[in-house]
């Protein structure tokens, strides 16, 4: 009686560990919508294979940029009247 070697197995797709995986990064919100969406955006790249990230990084990199620059481009509130 001779022994066949078993036949390997192929990964179940869930298993598969070059497929794309969540990362599960909990996001807190911030209480501002436009940032909220944009780190919102960060949940695509979990769908995506690694060289699909930086495209999603950017972009979310780029927005937060653009929201940080339209703080500085509020006028200051006004200065306290004195008493």
């Amino acid at each position: 009686m001779s022994e066949s070697a078993p036949e390997p197995v192929p990964p179940a797709p869930d298993s598969d560990p070059s497929a794309p995986a969540p990362l599960a990064v909990p996001r807190t919100p911030t209480g501002d919508a436009g940032v909220d969406a944009r780190l919102a955006r960060l949940a695509d790249a979990d769908h995506l294979p690694t060289d699909g990230h930086l495209g999603v990084y950017e972009d979310v990199h780029r927005g937060l940029r653009d929201a940080l620059d339209a703080l500085d481009a509020r006028p200051d509130p006004p200065a306290p009247a004195p008493r």
